[in-house]
């Protein structure tokens, strides 16, 4: 198959950094570099060029979405004749470790809470939802954390259903990367987003669909958008050592943290161990369960080596 069918059979219609910057249109620009800055994360550099040539583009794009979906929802309610109130207009975000998710996470959520209804816009990471350290280790899965059965899919699940079901307020777990572990009886309130961003691995993972054709939700189900952080393997790989190699000098220095014991390993030491965890955990993770989510996406962002996003993939209606 040549590559002009491939195209025009593909569910994507794919643009270049600068024809994607042209649908900006007349989208401000809401943050300063200082902000940006603030926003982006270790080892994931992010320039005001990206912020408005890619970011404004899709901020604009989501406001299309949300204003066709609240519409949906009213035309839905008027039919059947109630009213449910607000629901929440929720964002999936995808992809590998240290290929970005956080980043593009928090711009949009900063980009988004600027618009001018000023909407409340809550952010919430898959992380809190991984089963305790303790749980793991007794399940032999402290090598599969981050794979799809390392998470309490129940408790999200019920999250996400009370997210949209329009509850006042709903908890979520909290994560702590700097202890590895998720924290005992820490929680994080979401009261009444109009939007909500769900960042993770593993959130466009679909459950094995059972024989007997009962419902089974997915976690995507409740997405109304979804977005894919792509890029080469060899770049993430990378990426992923050299954050390692950086959180060696900065992180892992605290004595609490969960990797403080690598922090005067030397550094072909550390990497090595960098490379292990890379070859045994996340390359794997990658490969079976993160990389055949990609086609599930509404949007696909691929980034180039210096971080910076060269195409942008949307989903045709």
């Amino acid at each position: 198959m040549d590559m002009a069918t491939q195209r025009e059979l593909s569910p994507y219609r794919v643009f270049g950094e600068a024809e994607w910057a042209n649908l900006r249109a007349d989208t401000p620009m809401t943050l300063t570099a200082e902000e940006v800055g603030r926003l982006q994360g270790l080892h994931d550099p992010v320039s005001m060029s990206q912020v408005e040539r890619i970011y404004l583009p899709l901020s604009r794009l989501l406001s299309f979405y949300v204003e066709a979906t609240q519409g949906l929802h009213a035309a839905t309610n008027r039919f059947l004749g109630r009213d449910d109130g607000k629901i929440p207009f929720v964002i999936g975000i995808a992809g590998s470790v240290a290929v970005g998710k956080s980043t593009t996470a928090r711009l949009l959520q900063a980009l988004l809470a600027r618009w001018p209804t000023s909407p409340r816009v809550s952010l919430v990471t898959t992380d809190g939802f991984l089963l305790p350290n303790a749980v793991l280790q007794a399940e032999g899965l402290m090598e599969r954390k981050g794979f799809p059965q390392s998470y309490d899919r129940q408790a999200l699940l019920a999250f996400l259903t009370d997210i949209k079901a329009g509850k006042p307020k709903v908890t979520a777990p909290v994560y702590s990367h700097l202890v590895y572990d998720v924290m005992p009886g820490e929680t994080v309130t979401v009261e009444e987003p109009d939007i909500l961003i769900v960042e993770g691995l593993n959130v466009l993972q679909p459950n094995r669909l059972p024989r007997h054709g009962r419902a089974i939700p997915f976690v995507s189900d409740f997405f109304d958008f979804s977005i894919y952080i792509d890029a080469e393997e060899d770049l993430i790989h990378r990426w992923y050592v050299s954050r390692f190699m950086a959180l060696k000098q900065t992180r892992f220095r605290d004595p609490q943290s969960y990797f403080h014991r690598y922090a005067d390993i030397s550094e072909e030491e550390a990497r090595q161990f960098a490379e292990r965890l890379w070859a045994r955990i996340n390359r794997v993770n990658l490969h079976e369960n993160i990389l055949p989510t990609r086609p599930r996406a509404d949007l696909i962002l691929t980034k180039g080596a210096n971080h910076d996003i060269e195409s942008v993939a949307l989903r045709k209606l």
